[in-house]
């Protein structure tokens, strides 16, 4: 019997010790399905569900780089997370709108420790948006063009930034405990970092600040010349969150020296990242060196594998796509004659790095013989470009001569340029750039672009609609006439058997 007594009173100790987080636990686990359940966080995943299969389904036309595709993941949570901050404030304040709160005081769970849950009820739509950032990543990495690497720490930046908003709700819940201060908040966050109004890049002051970081040059990169301070910025963005979380406990009540060293703890965290990030914005001169030589001297940095009487040279990361690359080279060959058809060329991948992601640079043409330049991206538009800078090299024996022809050349290299695709009427309005079939335009290519007159533009629409066996044999058959400098669009027309242009070559 007394035994008893002796361990009674402190097995109801700790009994007492464990009530208040046990109700911690079960208020996490309520408010977590409310807040998935919400209007606001059921139509933010449902959007960005659709936003992902939308933007999946054909981004890069199926030839994504990993290192572009992580980053693309960090767009999408960005309103996932407006969602939850609405929510999370709305379920932190829903006592004091109630009328309810004097009923929590008869409550095991202080204050503080309810905020604690309101925390953890945003971790499962943290884990949710993980789940769609690896969806959407793995089905990019899984198409059949994919190339290059993935960081875990851009692909990070997503749930991260949802973790951040929902803390963000929850202390202001604790700070301005009104119902109008969340939605003025969130608008306030749309306008700034979903339409764009707060600064972007890494050139841009503070703009490593915010949750995510996007620059706006087009270009793709090799992995190791992007120069971004993913991993600083991720340990920036888990310092924030969990700063501000152990801040909305502090404002509840939550005094204590666990919750002092939670913020203490938390940032510094956020300071490291922030000091990391900053610097690391900043190209290191060993960076600045690499993207020079990539840039001036690529063949330093390359791989080069033969494929029939050609040889491809391409960054690491690239070389799988040599074979596509000869695809397109054997196809227009296919239809050129005389020494064209058995002219080996140097297709060479070329990339303007110095700028970093933000330079938006044309590359100059190259001036060596039989050498054509191939881009880091590929797919949709990338293949008629590429099929008319082979085109443009076999009939003008280089780039910069290609790109200066203004006479019925032009029309000759159009022809072996489109003539073998499935639908070249379709790849003429896309290698153009004001997507036009009539009229004179300017026909884009990887470097230099090339211009059609109209009258050019007239007999190459009527060469595609007649059979291609019938316009090879003819190209093949006057090859040395219709590669001749100075040769009239009128001439060329005569020697294929089409009806001449109405107007004189006349290059804008």
């Amino acid at each position: 019997m007394s035994a008893v007594l002796e361990t009674a009173p402190v097995d109801a100790g700790r009994a007492a010790e464990r009530r208040p987080w046990a109700a911690v636990a079960a208020l996490a686990r309520f408010e977590a399905r409310r807040l998935l359940l919400s209007a606001p966080v059921l139509f933010a995943f449902t959007l960005y569900a659709v936003w992902i299969v939308w933007r999946t389904r054909s981004s890069w036309d199926g030839y994504p780089a990993l290192q572009d595709a992580d980053r693309a993941t960090q767009g999408g949570p960005l309103l996932v997370g407006l969602a939850v901050l609405l929510s999370a404030n709305l379920a932190v304040v829903r006592s004091g709108r109630h009328g309810t709160e004097p009923y929590f005081g008869t409550l095991v769970a202080e204050p503080w420790r309810r905020t604690v849950a309101h925390v953890l009820a945003v971790v499962p739509a943290v884990l949710l948006t993980a789940l769609g950032v690896t969806a959407q990543f793995t089905w990019e990495a899984l198409k059949p063009g994919a190339v290059g690497h993935g960081s875990p720490a851009e692909l990070a930046v997503g749930p991260l930034t949802v973790l951040l908003f929902g803390a963000v709700g929850v202390l202001a819940g604790r700070l301005m405990p009104s119902a109008v201060a969340a939605p003025l908040l969130v608008a306030v966050l749309l306008f700034t970092l979903v339409l764009g109004a707060a600064p972007s890049g890494s050139g841009a002051g503070g703009g490593w600040l915010l949750p995510v970081v996007t620059e706006p040059g087009n270009d793709t990169l090799p992995s190791g010349l992007l120069g971004r301070p993913a991993a600083w910025h991720a340990l920036y963005l888990a310092g924030v969150a969990l700063c501000v979380a152990c801040l909305a406990v502090l404002a509840a009540g939550g005094r204590n020296a666990g919750v002092r060293a939670g913020v203490a703890g938390t940032l510094a965290l956020a300071v490291l990242g922030g000091v990391g990030q900053s610097a690391g914005a900043q190209p290191s001169p060993e960076l600045t060196a690499a993207r020079e030589r990539a840039s001036v001297s690529p063949e330093k940095e390359q791989r080069c594998v033969a494929r029939g009487r050609s040889t491809y040279c391409a960054f690491p990361e690239w070389t799988a796509r040599a074979g596509a690359w000869a695809g397109v080279v054997e196809q227009v060959r296919s239809l050129a004659g005389g020494a064209a058809a058995r002219q080996p060329l140097l297709v060479r991948q070329r990339i303007e790095a110095r700028y970093g992601l933000d330079g938006d640079a044309a590359l100059a043409p190259l001036t060596a013989p039989r050498q054509v330049t191939v881009g880091t991206a590929w797919g949709g538009n990338r293949v008629p470009e590429f099929s008319t800078a082979v085109a443009s090299v076999l009939v003008g024996g280089d780039e910069r001569a290609g790109g200066g022809m203004c006479d019925g050349r032009m029309v000759t290299v159009m022809w072996l340029s489109l003539g073998w695709q499935d639908d070249p009427l379709d790849a003429l309005r896309r290698v153009r750039l004001d997507d036009s079939v009539t009229g004179s335009a300017v026909v884009l290519s990887p470097t230099d672009p090339l211009t059609m007159t109209e009258g050019q533009t007239d007999v190459v629409r009527e060469l595609l609609g007649r059979p291609r066996a019938e316009v090879t044999r003819k190209v093949k058959e006057h090859w040395s006439e219709l590669t001749e400098e100075k040769v009239t669009t009128a001439e060329v027309a005569r020697l294929l058997g089409v009806d001449p242009p109405e107007k004189a070559d006349r290059c804008e």
